[in-house]
């Protein structure tokens, strides 16, 4: 099950901003949660709670339950490359997530929301399966129907994508244009890390 708690929270503790509102929170209390907050003194974290901290970093920034991240990761050990590279390059290419990317939606779990409830097309066919790998030259776009909706036309409004896609805000559409390289992705995680807590 993804998660679905408070995310304000959840972005205090990880030092990430999940959502609009976690950033705004996150501007006047940048601490993690609780009654102390940074007047707490933290016991020094293992080598294992560093890998636990950015597998739970790159999983919720990408809202993944933990069996889909196990799978990315062993998809990742086969194939010829760069682990970390090739990871991040897996996740990426999801469907909520280059939808995120792109400015069609304000947080990844919007992202699969939208998804999920029929209003993205691939190629001009609907899917609804927020996992869909998106290949190079794919064009994503919301459905005609859906096009008028507050909430896609405040979203691309502020869009800024990253240069891996092509985004036509007038249809609101967009178009993967390669796959993108570790540093081109904005995500906040020592990806190293991450595949060390997987080779134990």
């Amino acid at each position: 099950m993804n998660y679905t708690g408070p995310k304000v929270r959840l972005s205090r503790k990880l030092g990430i901003a999940m959502t609009l509102k976690a950033g705004k929170l996150m501007e006047r209390k940048p601490n993690p949660p609780g009654q102390h907050g940074g007047n707490k003194r933290r016991a020094k974290v293992s080598d294992y709670g560093k890998q636990l901290f950015e597998k739970q970093r790159l999983r919720l920034q990408y809202n993944v339950h933990e069996r889909q991240l196990r799978r990315y990761v062993d998809k990742a050990q086969r194939s010829l490359g760069n682990t970390g590279e090739i990871l991040v390059q897996i996740l990426e290419a999801r469907l909520d997530a280059v939808i995120y990317r792109a400015g069609l939606a304000r947080s990844i779990y919007a992202a699969r929301q939208y998804v999920t409830h029929g209003h993205i097309e691939v190629n001009g066919k609907q899917v609804d399966i927020a996992s869909y790998h998106v290949k190079i030259n794919d064009t994503i776009s919301v459905r005609e129907k859906s096009r008028k909706l507050i909430c896609f036309q405040e979203a691309i409004r502020t869009s800024a994508p990253p240069a891996y896609l092509e985004v036509a805000k007038s249809s609101l559409s967009v178009k993967m244009l390669y796959v993108p390289p570790r540093e081109e992705v904005p995500i906040i995680c020592e990806i190293p890390l991450v595949v060390e807590y997987y080779s134990r």
